[in-house]
């Protein structure tokens, strides 16, 4: 009978190599992650921007829209 050892014991088997379709697919997949973390950024910086702007001027908005609402009126008498 014969000794047994971790070479003997567990047989060591090479992985799959891996096919051109499945590279391909984890590129694409990789490409697709990166550019839906560049939008997300881009959206959420744009985002802050946007709150922060209409944080510091909301007074000017709410008079234009007052006199259009005037001079609506006047117009449809």
């Amino acid at each position: 009978m014969t000794k047994l050892t971790k070479s003997n014991l567990f047989k060591m088997y090479d992985s799959k190599p891996e096919t051109a379709m499945e590279k391909t697919t984890r590129v694409v997949r990789q490409m697709v992650e990166e550019e839906t973390e560049q939008r997300l950024a881009k959206i959420s910086r744009l985002r802050s921007t946007r709150l922060e702007r209409e944080a510091n001027t909301p007074s000017e908005t709410t008079a234009k829209t007052a006199r259009k609402l005037r001079s609506s009126r006047t117009v449809s008498k």
